[in-house]
């Protein structure tokens, strides 16, 4: 640990740098490390419960694990009883809620509250996601913004160790949980994607759905002249980010004849971790567009996404004004 700096702390020192930043942003970080503190609890036992669907799917067809169920509990009671939102959007919610609270703040928070949670049988990495945008007093169904306009975005990922990363837009940030002490603490400061990227990430079956672009440009990490990607997929959304976030690399989910409009959450998964992405120094993208400036049509929105390091991701794109 290279640190013993709390995620209050952290912002403190931080908003003197930047007054811009909302003093609430610390209350809601500790809102959701919280949350991940209780959702971890569950994640650590899952081996020793039953982990089978829990009868129900979500609006996007999906079956839903009962630990699912739990930690979007776990977040929307926290969230809504600290008044620090007036609307919650959940993957595993088919509609916004709606906080009832004399002290909500005007902010609303989308997140996919367990990322790849059909690998947890297996042991592999999950994940929670986060977003978080201003909010006008009364919620219509066009007051969606585009992932530019976010104020906060992080995600916690349940791994060999628990952490927390985040950006307000000057920097990311990555705090590790020491369970002796139950807090997170500064272990990543001022992350930033090395310019030399290893890794490309990619459910490689899809390839015959592929375009014969995509399909170029897969065939080219493999043969590259300053030596070949190393192909890495763990088919959770977090954890593959996370790994090529820190040693370089790209994650690829494209569109495909079974999901023409691609198969990520626009809201819940791409813009925050494109905003992530953007503040570490890569890019994001849908392949003809940079992620943070879609316009959402619908809270659940899917879109496909190139993401890592901007060389990888502007391979990948049908254009050249696609990323930063």
């Amino acid at each position: 640990m290279t640190s013993f700096k709390t995620i209050e702390q952290h912002l403190i020192e931080l908003s003197s740098q930047y007054p811009q930043i909302p003093g609430n942003i610390t209350n809601i970080l500790y809102n959701i490390s919280l949350a991940s503190k209780m959702i971890r609890k569950e994640i650590i036992v899952a081996g020793l419960q039953s982990q089978h669907e829990s009868g129900t799917t979500n609006v996007h067809g999906e079956h839903v694990k009962t630990l699912d169920l739990t930690a979007n509990k776990c977040l929307i009671d926290i969230l809504s009883a600290h008044g620090q939102f007036s609307y919650i959007g959940s993957e595993e919610e088919d509609e916004i809620v709606t906080i009832e609270s004399e002290t909500k703040e005007p902010y609303v928070i989308f997140f996919d509250p367990l990322d790849g949670s059909s690998n947890i049988d297996v042991n592999v990495s999950v994940g929670t996601i986060f977003s978080v945008y201003k909010t006008p007093e009364k919620w219509k169904t066009n007051d969606l913004h585009p992932g530019s306009e976010q104020l906060l975005a992080g995600y916690v990922i349940y791994g060999s160790s628990v952490m927390l990363v985040y950006t307000t837009g000057n920097g990311v940030f990555g705090f590790t949980y020491d369970p002796s002490i139950g807090e997170f603490l500064l272990s990543h400061e001022n992350i930033t994607i090395p310019d030399t990227p290893k890794y490309y990430s990619i459910n490689e079956s899809l390839y015959p759905s592929l375009s014969a672009h995509e399909q170029q440009t897969l065939d080219s990490f493999k043969t590259s002249e300053q030596g070949p990607l190393s192909s890495r997929y763990v088919g959770s959304l977090v954890a593959d980010f996370h790994r090529n976030l820190l040693k370089g690399g790209v994650f690829a989910y494209p569109s495909t004849a079974k999901s023409t409009e691609g198969k990520l959450r626009l809201m819940y998964e791409a813009n925050p971790l494109a905003f992530i992405c953007e503040q570490a120094g890569g890019s994001a993208s849908n392949g003809s567009q940079n992620i943070l400036e879609i316009q959402p049509q619908s809270i659940h929105a899917k879109t496909p996404l190139f993401i890592g390091n901007s060389s990888l991701v502007n391979a990948f794109n049908k254009t050249t004004k696609t990323s930063k």
